[in-house]
C-alpha cells in the first residue's frame, strides 16, 4: 500500500464517519427528548443511569457514564455478564438503564433486560434497528442510523460506536443545561488534574505581586523599567498612575522590537532610547482580567489573544497583580 493509497483510505473512514453522524442527528427526535426526560426524573429523584454493552460498546458505555457523572448526571457502568452474577444489587427502583446494542441482538443485554424489569428500572434502549428486540423491550428508543460500517467487511464497530458516543455527549450536555450544571459544580467533580485547578484556582492565587510585580509610573525610564523587571525577575512590568489605576503594559519583547528596529543606529541614540519614558513604547489600556477571573478563563484569554503576560485589576480598576503564562505550568494548571 502507497502512502497516497493509506491517506486515501483514512479520508474514507473519516467521510464515513462524518456522514455517519450527519444521519444520525438529523433522525434526532421526540426519542431523544423523551429519554432525556425520563433521565431527569430519575435524577431528581436520587437515582443514578446505569449505562451497559457489550464488547466494544461495554467501552463505550464507560465513556458515556463518565462523561454523564463529570457532568452532573449521576451514572454507574453495568456489565451486563457481571449484572446476572451478583452485580444486579447495585441497582433499585428509581434508577433508568441506558442499553447499547447496535444490532439490538445483543444476547446478553437481552438477559439482563427481564432482570432489570424486575428490579423495577425503566429502560432507555440506544441501537441502530428500529425493529430489534432491544427496541422493542425498551420504554423509549433512540435509533442510531448511522448507516455502514468503515470496517470494508461490514463487522468491526467503528461508525456504529462513533455515532453511539455522539449520541451519548448530546444526552450528557443537554443535561448539564436542564440541570443547570456550572462551572463550579464541574470544579466539585475534578478536584485533582490541571482541570480541577484551572477551576479552582482564580487570579489571586496566580498573579505575581508584591516584590515579584514591576509596577512602574509612565514617566519611568526605559533604563528604569528594565531594571525594575531585573528587579522583580518578570518579563514585563505594568504601568499606573499614581492611584493605581492601569495605563499601560511594557514587555521584554516590546524592548527587543525597539532595539532591532534601531539595529546599526549610532550610540547616542540607544542611549536616547534608554533614558526615554516608557510611555512612550507601552502597550496603552492593554488587556486585563478582574481578580475574581478563575485560571480557567485566563487560560482562554492567553490562547485567543496570544499574549505572555496579563495585568490583574480589582473591581475598581486598580492594579493588584500580574499573570504571567510562564507561572501556569508551575501552579500545575497548564
Amino acid at each position: 500500500m502507497t502512502p497516497e493509497r493509506m491517506l486515501e483510505r483514512a479520508r474514507e473512514v473519516f467521510d464515513i464517519e462524518l456522514e455517519g453522524l450527519r444521519r444520525t442527528r438529523d433522525a434526532l427526535g421526540e426519542s431523544f427528548t423523551k429519554a432525556v426526560e425520563l433521565m431527569l426524573a430519575c435524577i431528581r429523584s436520587e437515582g443514578i443511569i446505569v449505562v451497559t454493552g457489550v464488547g466494544k460498546n461495554l467501552a463505550v458505555a464507560e465513556k458515556m457514564s463518565a462523561i454523564f457523572a463529570s457532568t452532573g448526571t449521576r451514572s454507574i457502568v453495568l456489565n451486563p455478564v457481571q449484572a446476572m452474577h451478583g452485580d444486579l444489587g447495585m441497582v433499585a427502583p428509581r434508577d433508568v438503564l441506558v442499553a447499547l446494542s447496535f444490532s439490538g441482538e445483543s444476547e446478553e443485554i437481552l438477559r439482563l433486560i427481564p432482570a432489570i424489569r424486575r428490579h423495577g428500572l425503566k429502560v432507555i434502549g440506544i441501537t441502530g434497528r428500529a425493529d430489534s428486540s432491544l427496541a422493542e423491550s425498551s420504554d423509549i428508543h433512540i435509533e442510531i442510523p448511522c448507516g455502514k460500517e468503515a470496517c470494508p467487511f461490514g463487522m468491526a464497530p467503528t461508525n456504529s460506536t462513533t455515532a453511539t458516543m455522539a449520541m451519548g455527549d448530546a444526552l450528557a450536555m443537554v443535561m448539564l443545561d436542564a440541570l443547570r450544571f456550572d462551572v463550579s459544580s464541574y470544579a466539585m467533580n475534578h478536584p485533582a488534574g490541571a482541570i480541577g485547578r484551572a477551576l479552582v484556582l482564580k487570579a489571586t492565587d496566580i498573579m505575581r505581586s508584591g516584590e515579584r510585580l514591576a509596577k512602574i509610573p509612565p514617566t519611568t525610564t526605559v533604563m528604569e523599567a528594565l531594571l525594575a523587571m531585573t528587579a522583580a525577575k518578570a518579563g514585563s512590568a505594568v504601568v499606573a498612575d499614581p492611584q493605581d489605576r492601569l495605563l499601560g503594559i511594557f514587555t521584554d519583547g516590546d524592548f527587543r522590537r525597539m532595539m532591532a528596529a534601531r539595529a546599526g543606529a549610532a550610540p547616542h541614540l540607544h542611549d536616547e532610547l534608554l533614558a526615554s519614558p516608557v510611555s512612550e513604547h507601552m502597550t496603552k489600556s492593554p488587556l486585563f482580567v478582574r481578580d475574581t477571573v478563575f485560571a480557567a478563563e485566563m487560560l482562554k484569554v492567553f490562547e485567543k489573544r496570544r499574549i505572555d503576560d496579563l495585568p490583574v485589576c480589582d473591581a475598581q480598576g486598580r492594579v493588584v497583580g500580574l499573570v504571567d503564562i510562564n507561572d501556569l505550568p508551575k501552579m500545575k494548571v497548564l
